[in-house]
């Protein structure tokens, strides 16, 4: 992962700040470097952020290369798809196989499917583009060749973290879709009132609801906060690290020379990073997967409430 232009400016300046350049690195940078300025809409900030930015390429992403794959393999007159449809159909029978059915059940999976499928393969993709250094390179080239000016949009949208699930607001809006799904399916398969009473396990003596009803109302919350706290807590932890370890290049030429720098770069920052970097494919992939069927679960557990 390229190291940003801006804090090699740091380094060489005014002396590097690993801690400025990490943060800087995964932050949205709302406040600070904005990429459209927007009023703001009951005390909220409406300004266009880094963050959402990358939500909308993420998300045009998925929608044109799933449509476009679809549309030519429908166009095709054989049964057996080739190519990317072949590993696009692969993930698709995971996920409705392997993830939903088991969880939901034959009646529910084709309705339930869709959804799910859109969670997967978004955080996948969002994933993905995380590892990528395309914003870090953009960066590089504008401080060695173009030099365009700081107010400029491509000097803004070099600023903060491309991850968009790394962001908390992110996690937490897809994990409010989640909250309201169990809702829904609890309603559409027992009633809007049966459901909520599905609260409280049948059976239970009545001196009992006082305590169970809060702790049931309470876990409707946790779901969705474990759900937003462990994907992007994985997406930014690792992105941390591999920038603490990228920062001791500069932290060891500022106190003992570049050469010295350079050598711990080749010796130990270098060998680390690609160790890291393949652990973060294996996160990308897991954690994408983990989401999916948590959100499955949660929501299998409304529809079969009595089981």
């Amino acid at each position: 992962m390229a190291q940003p232009s801006h804090a090699v400016e740091q380094a060489a300046e005014k002396g590097f700040n690993a801690g400025e350049t990490i943060i800087e690195h995964v932050a949205n940078s709302s406040h600070e470097h904005p990429l459209i300025h927007l009023p703001s809409l009951f005390g909220i900030d409406m300004s266009v952020t880094k963050h959402v930015l990358m939500l909308w390429v993420v998300a045009v992403l998925v929608f044109t290369i799933v449509t476009m794959a679809v549309r030519r393999y429908l166009k095709q007159d054989r049964l057996v798809p080739s190519g990317f449809m072949t590993a696009l159909e692969i993930g698709v029978e995971y996920v409705r196989d392997e993830i939903v059915r088991p969880n939901l059940g034959n009646k529910h999976v084709n309705g339930w499917s869709p959804l799910l499928l859109s969670i997967f393969f978004f955080i996948l993709t969002a994933n993905l583009i995380g590892l990528f250094p395309v914003f870090d390179a953009l960066a590089l080239l504008n401080h060695a060749v173009l030099h365009m000016p700081e107010d400029s949009f491509l000097t803004r949208v070099t600023h903060g973290g491309i991850t968009a699930t790394g962001n908390f607001n992110v996690t937490a809006a897809m994990a409010t879709v989640t909250f309201f799904a169990i809702i829904v399916a609890g309603t559409r398969a027992h009633g809007f009132v049966q459901h909520w009473k599905n609260l409280v396990p049948h059976g239970v003596p009545l001196w009992l609801y006082p305590l169970l009803v809060p702790l049931e109302v309470i876990g409707m919350f946790v779901r969705p906060f474990a759900l937003t706290m462990r994907l992007a807590a994985n997406m930014t932890g690792g992105h941390i690290a591999l920038m603490a370890i990228m920062s001791f290049v500069f932290i060891f030429a500022e106190l003992y020379g570049r050469a010295v720098g350079i050598g711990i770069g080749a010796v130990f920052v270098v060998p680390l990073a690609v160790l890291i970097s393949g652990l973060e494919m294996i996160v990308i992939l897991v954690q994408a997967y983990v989401f999916t069927l948590l959100s499955a679960v949660f929501i299998g557990m409304a529809i079969h409430a009595h089981h």
